[in-house]
């Protein structure tokens, strides 16, 4: 376990069941090892990484399973990374069990979102229009 894992982070990564939990703490090290630039907490009952203050990578508990999100993820152009919506730039995997995450993929694509970088934290200042930062 990292032992500066955000106390928030970690309680909610045990809060979670007991295959869940072990999806938590994998991903969880994984970015923490992959952004250790980025600020790290509980951010609309998520843990969410940030980096210069905008939202990057994150996971949150669904009934499907634990899911992967990158914010800017759609750019990355990787087939197991799906679109959100469309509204926004976000694109994300889920699991059901921890053998499902891969490493070397997980390190890739936080690789890709330090490089590929939509300007979330400004979006309501911009009325909802993105614009790219890197």
């Amino acid at each position: 376990m990292n032992k500066n894992m955000n106390s928030d982070i970690k309680n909610f990564n045990e809060s979670q069941s007991e295959g869940e939990n072990e999806i938590c703490k994998a991903l969880a090290k994984e970015i923490d090892k992959g952004l250790p630039e980025a600020e790290s907490k509980i951010w609309h009952r998520h843990p969410v990484w940030f980096l210069e203050d905008n939202p990057t990578v994150g996971y949150s508990k669904l009934k499907a399973g634990i899911r992967l999100m990158f914010w800017s993820g759609v750019d990355f152009k990787e087939e197991k990374l799906q679109p959100g919506t469309g509204k926004f730039k976000d694109a994300s995997i889920t699991y059901t069990s921890v053998d499902q995450v891969d490493k070397g993929e997980l390190k890739r694509w936080l690789e890709k979102s330090k490089e590929i970088r939509w300007d979330y934290k400004n979006l309501i200042k911009r009325k909802g229009k993105l614009e790219k930062l890197k």
